[in-house]
């Protein structure tokens, strides 16, 4: 594709002058922006799925569009150009202050999207020096989880949860478990498992919903991690929060109260979403769950195929041109700010032109990021996914929908769709025993005789807490005289014999 001269000023936004006519009231095309583009807000985005695939149609792989208040904005539609903007650091930042819109007043500071792109001083919006030193801080400490420690912990967690609901015979997967889930593990890998509670779990929802409770919610979560900051300063645990604190990059109280936050708010987000968007496919695709139930399909495969479907977080707003450059055969100038369209770059038809094909195995999606900002916490968000999911349908194997699978809603923005509500039925089950407080350090009992398991299933890091006590085993009957034993036979055989 040849570039075009293409400014993303509001005055001109497809390669036009001022002379272009607006659609008459009643158009096809009316409810346009200035120049016709497509806005991400208003009516015509109820279904942004739908709206991405139009704008590809007409633009190809990055296309011009409209923020609320009609402040412009380039969204990259396709899988390589969203993967070149990410790794191209020379050529776009994360830093909104170098945005014109903004620069100019055109974005008010009341902007709706503002918690978006609003700046802080953590290492997603900053760059060089101060990005290594803060980025360094957050994966250095994110190295320090015992994935063996912290898969035990779901699990046992997962049973807790399960036990809230499980005499009932019905449940919400969302706002009874996918809703709690990431919580309860965040909780504890920061350092804070005391504060885990509904309180807590409705706080983040309400700030992710932006309500008018939103404030004073962001504000109970924030003095929360003040506390932390606090208590790890003063006594250092081995917890994520106190290698933050203890990090060689001497971070302020600020900087590390910030980063728990983000930590804690993306990966609380992410892994929701995610829990709920597998869960659901798993009771309303009767293929996919035969492919789980069959062997054919694991639940981390599972997982990644969601990833590729339904990220958590359809797009992140945003990236900045640091300087006129070409991207999918547009003109970017310097300062244009650009959308990483992250559910559009997964269905990029030239990366999978047939969108029912198996993703086994690739994990090339987009739903991390990429580039010197990829989420560092990627793994968490699959360990919870992997191991939560696989204990629930250990517990409730007959789980199934409670609802037609067309009554199921989502509320959705411009970064996420999230589900309302996942109802299901089940056998009602008595609840298992978690005397024992869930631990992300302790040690496991040792197990009961030999237990054969499959890789990656719930057994291989068994819910020891929340086991039932096994009976005592009455003595065996002596075996036949000249008979030698399993373990004798074993050895002869070892040896040839």
């Amino acid at each position: 594709m040849t570039p075009e001269s293409h400014s993303l000023t509001g005055r001109d936004l497809t390669g036009t002058d001022d002379s272009t006519p607006t659609p008459p009231p009643g158009c096809p095309a009316h409810g346009r922006g200035p120049g016709g583009a497509h806005r991400l807000y208003g009516p015509e985005a109820e279904d942004l799925g739908a709206l991405y695939e139009k704008m590809r149609a007409e633009h190809g792989a990055v296309a011009p569009a409209l923020l609320h208040d009609d402040v412009p904005i380039w969204v990259v539609l396709g899988h390589g150009e969203n993967l070149h903007m990410v790794r191209s650091p020379a050529q776009f930042t994360r830093d909104s202050r170098v945005w014109a819109p903004l620069m100019s007043g055109e974005v008010k500071p009341d902007h709706p999207l503002s918690p978006h792109f609003a700046w802080q001083p953590i290492c997603s919006h900053v760059e060089g020096d101060e990005h290594l030193r803060l980025r360094g801080a957050v994966t250095g400490a994110v190295s320090t989880i015992d994935y063996r420690g912290l898969r035990r912990y779901i699990n046992r967690a997962t049973q807790m949860l399960v036990n809230r609901f499980c005499e009932t015979g019905r449940a919400d997967l969302v706002g009874q478990f996918a809703d709690h889930l990431p919580m309860a593990v965040m909780c504890e890998v920061l350092g804070m498992a005391d504060e885990y509670n509904d309180r807590i779990v409705h706080a983040a929802r309400d700030m992710l919903k932006g309500t008018e409770t939103a404030i004073a919610s962001n504000q109970y979560i924030v003095e929360a991690l003040t506390r932390l900051t606090a208590r790890r300063r003063a006594q250092p645990e081995d917890d994520f929060t106190s290698h933050l604190v203890n990090h060689p990059a001497a971070l302020t109280d600020g900087e590390i109260r910030e980063h728990l936050r983000v930590v804690l708010i993306a990966a609380y987000e992410a892994t929701a979403n995610l829990l709920a968007n597998v869960l659901r496919v798993i009771l309303t695709d009767p293929r996919f769950r035969a492919q789980l139930n069959g062997g054919q399909m694991t639940v981390p495969e599972a997982v990644e195929q969601s990833l590729w479907d339904e990220p958590p977080f359809s797009s992140i707003l945003g990236y900045y041109a640091k300087q006129d450059t070409e991207l999918g055969g547009r003109r970017i100038r310097k300062g244009d700010g650009l959308l990483l369209g992250i559910a559009p770059g997964n269905v990029d038809p030239r990366v999978r032109p047939d969108l029912s094909a198996n993703m086994q195995g690739n994990r090339s999606h987009l739903a991390f990021g990429g580039g010197p900002h990829e989420c560092p916490g990627q793994d968490i968000g699959r360990a919870i996914a992997d191991t939560g999911i696989d204990a629930l349908l250990m517990r409730l194997p007959d789980i199934r929908l409670d609802c037609e699978e067309d009554a199921l809603r989502w509320t959705g923005s411009i970064a996420s769709r999230h589900l309302v509500e996942l109802p299901v039925r089940f056998e009602p089950r008595p609840p298992q025993d978690t005397t024992q407080r869930p631990s992300l350090h302790a040690m496991p009992h040792q197990r009961p005789g030999w237990l054969v398991t499959t890789p990656g299933s719930a057994a291989t890091d068994p819910v020891l807490e929340a086991a039932p006590p096994v009976p005592p085993v009455p003595s065996a009957a002596p075996a036949p005289p000249g008979r030698p034993g399993v373990w004798q036979r074993l050895v002869r055989w070892w040896r040839g014999e």
